[in-house]
Formats: structure tokens, sequence, C-alpha cells
């Protein structure tokens, strides 16, 4: 199966999940990522990041209680009923942006609105580990790029959580695919416009 090996937690993330009663939404969350087989193909960047993430989305699908989005905001969310309150996590599920570009910012920016405007209480960015990252095909991000792009936002304040998802093994692939053609991907710009994520910490104190 595949397995989580690196999460960061920003924000007091993990003591909002225990005090919101979401451990649960959390531990379903990560069994949808790591319970069933991964194997990659060896013989260089064959693997399809693309299917690889409609697998993972099948899997939201057909565990039942996840909203799913397509764009502007979190891709997955669950939420728990808390008395008459609902309290809500929202994924991210990120396989193929490529490290150079801005749209990771772009990403923890939809995570910060739905955030400050209620809609979910934890957002999450889902990565390949840095290893899983080596056999994907196109150069995707990976997990050290999204906890450097969550320092270059100045969003390390925001209850967020960056998980790195790893393969099982080398084998024959459920994933394997050819790499993209055609109309690249957006580098990053030197002189990116991307904002700050700039909402004042203080917004979060005994909520």
């Amino acid at each position: 199966m595949p397995k989580l090996v690196e999460r960061a937690f920003f924000g007091g993330t993990e003591e909002r999940l225990n005090r919101l009663g979401l451990i649960n939404v959390w531990k379903e969350l990560e069994s949808i990522l790591t319970n069933f087989q991964l194997r990659l193909d060896g013989r260089g960047k064959t693997n399809s990041d693309i299917v690889l993430r409609r697998l993972i989305d099948a899997r939201f699908r057909s565990t039942g209680g996840w909203r799913g989005k397509r764009s502007n905001g979190a891709n997955w969310t669950r939420c728990h009923k808390i008395r008459d309150v609902h309290v809500c996590v929202g994924a991210r599920i990120q396989l193929s942006v490529s490290a150079e570009s801005d749209l990771l910012l772009v990403d923890l920016q939809y995570l910060r609105d739905e955030i400050a405007e209620g809609r979910i209480d934890v957002g999450v960015v889902v990565v390949p580990s840095d290893k899983l990252a080596c056999f994907l095909t196109d150069g995707v991000v990976r997990y050290s790029d999204a906890v450097r792009a969550v320092e270059r936002a100045q969003a390390s304040y925001l209850p967020l959580a960056v998980l790195a998802l790893e393969h099982d093994g080398l084998g024959p692939s459920p994933i394997k695919g050819q790499p993209r053609h055609g109309k690249k991907r957006i580098a990053k710009k030197e002189t990116s416009t991307m904002p700050v994520i700039s909402d004042s910490p203080e917004r979060w104190l005994g909520v």
C-alpha cells in the first residue's frame, strides 16, 4: 500500500483536529490515500500523474461523504457535525503542477479563502513525496517544494497540513502512461505578481 511518509502541520492543525472532533475524518482521509496498491514502473518517468489523480479521485467518490469540486477551492471536503455546527476538512490534491510554477501558491490561496470564509476548518495539500515525484511524468511538484511554498506564501499561521504520498515499490504500474506533449505548463516568472497570503494570525486566535 502507498504510505504518507512525511507530514508538515502549520498553524496548530493537530490541536484543531483534536479539539473539533475531526480525527475520524482525518483517519478516513489517510485511508483513502493509502489503502490501495500503487506500484510504479521503474524505467524512467513513465508513470502518469494524471492517471494517479484519477485513481485517487475515484477513491474519494467511492468512500462517500466527500464533496468534490473541480477548481477554486478544496478538491474534496468532508464535514463532521457537532450538535448544530459543521466542522470540515478540505483537501487539495496536487499531483500535476510543475515545481517551477506559481500554481501551488494559488492552491494555498484557495485554501486560505475557504478557511477565511468558514467553509473549511483545516486545509490539506497532498503531493508526491520527493521519491515518488522522480517516477512521475513532467517533473511534478514534490513534498519539499510544497513545504517551501507555504513558507514562501507566509501562510504558516494558517491551519494547514502538507502530506507526502509515496508508492509501494516497483512493479507492474496501474498508472503507466506517456509524458504529455503540446501545451507546456506555466513556469515560474521572475516578475510573478502572486500576493503573499497575509490575513492576520490574530484572526484565528480562540477559534
